[in-house]
């Protein structure tokens, strides 16, 4: 387990610049800035251009419920940790940073398109209730007296009134806001490689040249986190980009949405994320393309098109905004978070659909390792130790 860092820089044998480096400012590099500050630990972030990835893309669902699917009660465990801590996280943020982030408790609703759709929300609702987890089964006419607006072809929903969210852009800006109030640097250029001292990264090169010295980095640069320069393939970051387009509709009107909706039309998910000034988030689609964030008109109309097909008021509505960013994937689709194999070096990156959800759980369970040396139970899981290979003992 990595030694805490408070007041490393001072009686450690090398001179560095600061307590910790954060390769990120994603909602995840900055909530760990954020809490790694108020730990009383000296933090500069590098970003190149803050929040202009996952993190303004994302639609902002707290959903550990809707997103819940089997084989994977873990990482239900840890959603729920992080969704139960976000009422005190948003009272803590919006004093630190004068902002409001739009959290609004407006429940989930999952719309099943056609009987074998409903037949599946039976069985998660049933999983659901299992764990312990509220939900509730509602009928084609309990769905169209919730939402009006909805289509009339839908034969019930599934009902997550736990299941909340976030105005994914309005949090960035105040966790940015926090940082800078903290005292937390911002470095405004691009890593280019690792400072690697006895096969331990003691900092970070940037791109024009300048080296920033620290005792700890957190690499948290989300799908990028593998191209950083320097370190051994075998120590790399196990994250890939999954491309992803969402679109901002703007509706005139009263509104036609209150929660969020979400559905699988024929088989294509979609969601409808609500905003409070009219705004509806519609996402998202799912591209294993490489690192191409090019927009593509058939992952708009798609959306479009399955939109409608929930709700089809929305054919009315402005198409305000195309999104396009990459979500960072792990091979098992959850996040890593803890000391990585290389001395030095921790990870909070792989969040893939759920960094916005896993910005407190995250940025808390950082924050303690790096003041204290040790992480909650509720992390274990999720280290990067587990993609390492398993070390077979020799034989003689």
């Amino acid at each position: 387990m990595l030694a805490g860092v408070a007041g490393a820089r001072r009686s450690g044998p090398a001179a560095s610049d600061v307590d910790v480096i954060v390769a990120g400012a994603g909602v995840i590099g900055l909530g760990v800035a954020w809490r790694a500050r108020l730990r009383g630990l000296s933090v500069t972030i590098v970003d190149p251009a803050p929040g202009s990835g996952a993190s303004r893309t994302a639609a902002g669902m707290l959903a550990p419920v809707t997103e819940l699917h089997y084989g994977e009660r873990p990482l239900l465990e840890l959603n729920t940790a992080s969704a139960l801590r976000y009422p005190a996280f948003v009272d803590e943020l919006e004093r630190s940073s004068g902002c409001d982030i739009g959290y609004l408790r407006c429940g989930t609703l999952v719309a099943a398109w056609d009987a074998a759709d409903m037949a599946g929300l039976r069985d998660i609702h049933g999983f659901a209730r299992s764990l312990g987890l509220e939900t509730e089964l509602l009928t084609r006419r309990q769905l169209r007296a919730r939402v009006p607006a909805s289509a009339s072809g839908l034969v019930g929903a599934l009902a997550a009134p736990g299941d909340h969210q976030v105005d994914n852009r309005l949090l960035h800006h105040a966790l940015l806001r926090a940082c800078e109030r903290e005292g937390a640097r911002m470095v405004r250029v691009a890593a280019r490689e690792w400072l690697l001292r006895g096969g331990r990264v003691v900092g970070l090169r940037l791109a024009d040249g300048t080296d920033l010295t620290a005792p700890v980095v957190v690499l948290a640069a989300g799908a990028w986190s593998a191209r950083i320069g320097g370190l051994p393939p075998e120590a790399l970051p196990a994250v890939r980009p999954v491309k992803g387009q969402t679109l901002r509709l703007r509706t005139v009107g009263p509104p036609l949405l209150t929660c969020v909706l979400r559905g699988s039309v024929r088989g294509c998910p979609i969601y409808l994320v609500p905003r409070g000034d009219g705004r509806v988030v519609v996402g998202a689609s799912s591209e294993e393309v490489g690192f191409d964030v090019r927009p593509r008109a058939g992952a708009v109309y798609e959306l479009l098109r399955d939109a409608q097909a929930l709700m089809p008021g929305l054919g009315e509505a402005e198409l305000e905004e195309v999104s396009t960013s990459l979500r960072p994937a792990s091979p098992d689709n959850a996040p890593l978070i803890g000391p990585s194999r290389v001395p030095g070096l921790v990870l909070a990156v792989g969040h893939y659909r759920n960094g916005v959800l896993l910005t407190p759980v995250t940025a808390d369970a950082i924050a303690g390792l790096l003041a204290d040396g040790a992480m909650p139970s509720e992390v274990a899981p999720f280290t990067p130790a587990r993609f390492e290979p398993a070390v077979t003992p020799s034989r003689h």
